[in-house]
């Protein structure tokens, strides 16, 4: 399985979606700029496991329930290849 930032970004607009709040509520919750969080979900910048790990507390989840996330979208996408 290969990293896909795109996949990172688009798993986590879609928790915060449906979770019915902002980029700027999250990156709060989060602890880091909503430039920062901005980039993230659009795949311009990389998430490192810091990032990652502050993410999933704010969308009160555990590091490894976002990263299982991530991974089904990234698996998702390589089978429409």
């Amino acid at each position: 399985m290969e990293f896909d930032k795109y996949a990172v970004g688009n798993v986590i607009r879609k928790l915060r979606k449906e979770k019915k709040i902002s980029q700027e509520i999250l990156s709060g919750f989060a602890g880091m700029a909503r430039s920062h969080l901005a980039m993230v979900e659009n795949g311009t910048k990389k998430a490192n496991f810091e990032t990652i790990w502050k993410i999933a507390n704010a969308l009160e989840m555990k590091p490894h329930e976002l990263v299982k996330c991530i991974e089904e979208e990234i698996t998702k996408n390589s089978e429409k290849i």
